[in-house]
């Protein structure tokens, strides 16, 4: 998979070692000199290339027209949005991401604009603050879909309705899938006839309804946070 990468910036660098780690082909555009000499440093300099992404002929150059992604990330959202756009409606990229630096301008960010996945890191940072808020509630680790779906973990307490049941005799929503159990260092792989302790630190795939079903199911507390 060939990903285009335009920003070297901090997020555009890591990204771009991330993927070079795991085998993708990779290019990263930038034209500020300061950036390009530390990304010639932590980079290969084959992957790096001094240019303006807001420019056809350098996105031409830089393989646009035969990648997989473009990642726009850049400090500047019209940037980004002018990358967005050249990438879908002239080089037709499949997968087009873009980084939303001002949470004003995300409305922006949509599909008729080219942008498949839009990034907004204050949204993204005040949503992962507010997760961790409350200690002892149930842990949401990634959200999947938009945020329609989540991966989520929580501790069964002594008491609840799960305490000393099956797995197939709880009453689980039907978008409800419990992936793991953690027990002590051990992992185990939860079947129907898996029962369940209090300690275990479960691990469930949960449309954003279902979180709450299981969330009082695990707990002695009727109530779930939403």
């Amino acid at each position: 998979m060939r990903v285009l990468i335009v920003g070297g910036g901090k997020v555009g660098s890591h990204l771009a070692s991330l993927l070079l780690a795991d085998g993708y082909e990779v290019c990263v555009v930038e034209n500020r000199a300061s950036v390009l000499a530390r990304l010639y440093r932590e980079l290969p300099t084959e992957v790096v290339m001094d240019g303006d992404g807001t420019r056809l002929s350098t996105l031409e150059q830089a393989g646009a027209r035969f990648s997989d992604v473009l990642v726009a990330v850049t400090g500047d959202d019209e940037v980004n949005l002018a990358v967005a756009m050249m990438g879908r409606f002239i080089f037709h990229v499949p997968r087009i991401i873009a980084r939303v630096n001002n949470p004003r301008n995300a409305w922006l960010f949509t599909p008729e604009a080219g942008v498949d996945v839009a990034l907004n890191q204050s949204d993204l940072l005040a949503k992962l603050i507010a997760e961790e808020m409350s200690l002892g509630d149930m842990m949401t680790l990634v959200r999947l879909r938009r945020g329609e779906l989540a991966i989520v973990t929580e501790k069964l307490e002594e008491g609840a309705q799960a305490d000393g049941r099956r797995i197939a005799d709880l009453s689980l929503p039907p978008d409800c899938l419990v992936m793991a159990v953690v027990r002590g260092e051990d992992i185990v792989v939860p079947r129907g006839d898996t029962v369940l302790r209090p300690g275990d630190e479960v691990l469930a795939l949960v449309h954003r309804e279902a979180g709450r079903a299981l969330h009082a199911l695990l707990t002695r507390s009727s109530s779930a946070r939403p």
